[in-house]
Parts: C-alpha cells; structure tokens; sequence
C-alpha cells in the first residue's frame, strides 16, 4: 500500500514503514535502549532524505517516550532536579544544533555531515560494546564473576566549581556536569534525530556516576522534552517534519517494543548485548560505504 509523503515528497509503502518502526520498537524492547539511533540511518537506506529522516525520527521518539516517562514517575525512578538540569542543557543545545543545521543546509553538507556523525558514533559505542559484551561473555564461560562496576564520578566532573546536591542520584556535584552532558544532548538529538538515551545512559553512569536506578528513568525525562523542542524547532525552521512518516514509526514502534520486552525476559543479558554491539557495527558499515558508494543518478533535480 503506497503512501505519499508530503514532506519527504515521494511515496512509500505504508506497511513497510510500519514493519521498519516495529523492528527498531523491537530492537529497543529487546535492548534496554531507544530506537532512534537505527531509525534515521533505516530510513537513509531506505531512500527517505537524511534530513526528513532526522527531524521525523526525532518525532517519533517523543511519542515513544512518553509512556516510559509516565511508568519511572510513577515508580519513582526519576532523579527530576537532576533531568532539570539536564533539559535545560538540552533546549540550550537544540537552539545551538539549529545553528548549526541551518549552517550546513545553506552550504549543502547536511546529509553528509548527518552520515559522517553516525558512522563515527555508531563505530566507536559498537567497538566499545562489542569489547565490553564478549568480554562478559568468556568471563561467563570460564565461571568468572563480571567485574563490578564502581560508581564515582569522572575527575573533571569533580574539579567543576559550584556543587549542588543531588539526592535521588546519590551525588554531590557541579550542575554544570549535567548541564554540558544536556547540551551535547540537544545538539546530537537535533542534527541526528537521535533520542540521546543511546549517549546519555552510559555518559550518566560512567562520566556522572549516577546511581543505576535512576538513569534510565532520568535519562528518558530528559529526551521526552529535547525531542518535543527538536521537533518544534525542525518544524518552524527547517519544515523538515514529516508527520506521516513519525506516525508510521510510530505505530510499529509500540507494538514492536512490546514484543521486544517478551523476548528480552527469555535471553540471557550476554548475549543480547553481543548481537546488539553486532547490529550497531554492520549499520555503521553500511553508512561508511553508502559514502564512497557512486550513486546511480549523479545529478537530480529538485523542484521548489
């Protein structure tokens, strides 16, 4: 069933939109992480506009969220002074990655600058992960115990002046940390699409130190707002939304995690962060050689 697109201005097959959200919802059920890292590359491969694909990908994932927020509120698994900071940071970095966007649009290297982020952020998190995960994995096979984590935060964390207390996430630091970490946030959400989570959880528990029970919830609070104020700001400046397409995401993506989540229960946590650092690697290939790939047409047209 085809469907036009008015913004990305072409035509798709609805169910095949809707299957691609449900692989990511799937994928995010599974993982523990938001889809929005694999959704805007997906759509690339597919043939929709970087661009399109960034700022609509963004709104999807503030729909996806909102669920989430609602469930760790109600669980009390928000560190909601913490997220303040960390929104704050997040409109700061949204208005600084419109800038930004809007530079790169003018001299004509959005999608290639948006391809070259996400080979570099996919390649180092997959090369991280996979080390992490098939280390977990021979320890696991030889009846070693996996190293425990120690929680602290980093040494430039500490040297930041002007500390505030943070009592959900058990610190005593320099709002400017988070505040930063907000910042790089918004700036990524709003030249990727992405909702952050897949940087923000590790930055939280290894760079802030944050208490693990408190990040995802946190973590999820923060990008449910950056993404409302990306997608804001995508449709008043570069009216690259295309709310049919979100919709179509949309819809998978939430049958898709709950299918996800089932599946998570029956598998051991090893292997799902193997097979996730693998998924991560082979879409980072893919972009790098979309790069270098000569195209068919190597000129089009476009009509205003």
């Amino acid at each position: 069933m085809d469907l036009y697109l008015p913004i990305a201005n072409l035509s798709v097959n609805a169910l095949l939109i809707v299957g691609l959200g449900g692989i990511v919802g799937l994928l995010s059920g599974m993982f523990g992480v938001g889809g929005g890292f694999l959704t805007t590359p997906l759509l690339i491969f597919y043939g929709i506009p970087p661009m399109v694909a960034a700022a609509s990908a963004a709104s999807q994932v503030t729909g996806s969220s909102i669920s989430g927020v609602y469930s760790h509120l109600s669980r009390d698994t928000v560190d909601l002074r913490m997220g303040g900071v960390m929104v704050a940071g997040g409109l700061v970095g949204t208005l600084l990655g419109a800038a930004i966007f809007s530079v790169l649009q003018r001299i004509g290297q959005i999608d290639t600058v948006i391809a070259l982020l996400y080979v570099l952020m996919l390649g180092s998190i997959g090369l991280m992960m996979a080390q992490e995960s098939i280390g977990a994995l021979v320890a696991m096979k030889r009846g070693q115990p996996a190293p425990a984590r120690r929680r602290r935060h980093h040494p430039l964390v500490a040297a930041l002046p002007m500390r505030w207390r943070f009592y959900a996430s058990g610190l005593y630091i320099s709002p400017l940390a988070p505040f930063i970490l907000g910042i790089v946030s918004g700036i990524l959400t709003m030249l990727l699409g992405i909702g952050g989570g897949f940087v923000l959880v590790p930055a939280m528990l290894y760079i802030l130190g944050m208490q693990t029970q408190v990040v995802i919830g946190t973590s999820l609070f923060q990008i449910l707002f950056v993404t409302m104020a990306t997608t804001m700001v995508h449709s008043l400046t570069t009216k690259a939304v295309d709310l049919v397409l979100a919709f179509l995401l949309l819809l998978g993506s939430v049958t898709g995690a709950q299918i996800g989540t089932r599946l998570s229960m029956k598998v051991r946590p090893e292997y799902l962060r193997v097979v996730l650092a693998f998924i991560v690697l082979v879409v980072a290939i893919r972009m790098a050689l979309g790069l270098g790939w000569r195209p068919d047409e190597i000129y089009t047209l476009d009509i205003l």
